[in-house]
């Protein structure tokens, strides 16, 4: 019997642009699962800053920009990077946004 594994979405996180602030907000919660694939999209209407651990700037998004990472999509579940279970995505002001989310996507790999 041939074992195959999925890649299993968990629910979209999303923040509103007036949650956006001077500080570090959390776009969702924690990821439940080691993370193949992520895709962030700033939807507001400026550039803002993102965090992997809620202090430090890591990257820009421009307006109506993403940033998709397709981390371990191709490899077994024992080989490949991931991003870890518990990671959360960090968002604060580079600008401040009127309209818009900020979004974050994740896929997991799941074995039948």
């Amino acid at each position: 019997m041939a074992q195959s594994i999925r890649l299993v979405p968990e629910t979209l996180r999303s923040l509103a642009f007036g949650s956006v602030g001077a500080s570090y907000m959390g776009v969702g919660t924690a990821f439940d699962n080691p993370i193949r694939i992520i895709f962030i999209q700033n939807l507001t209407d400026v550039t803002l800053l993102f965090s992997w651990d809620g202090i430090n700037d890591h990257f820009r998004l421009p307006r109506d920009g993403y940033l998709l990472l397709d981390v371990s999509a191709n490899k077994n579940r024992e080989h490949g990077m991931y991003i870890s279970e518990g990671t959360r995505i960090y968002v604060k002001e580079d600008g401040t946004p009127t309209s818009g989310t900020i979004d974050v996507s994740v896929l997991y790999g799941y074995n039948d």
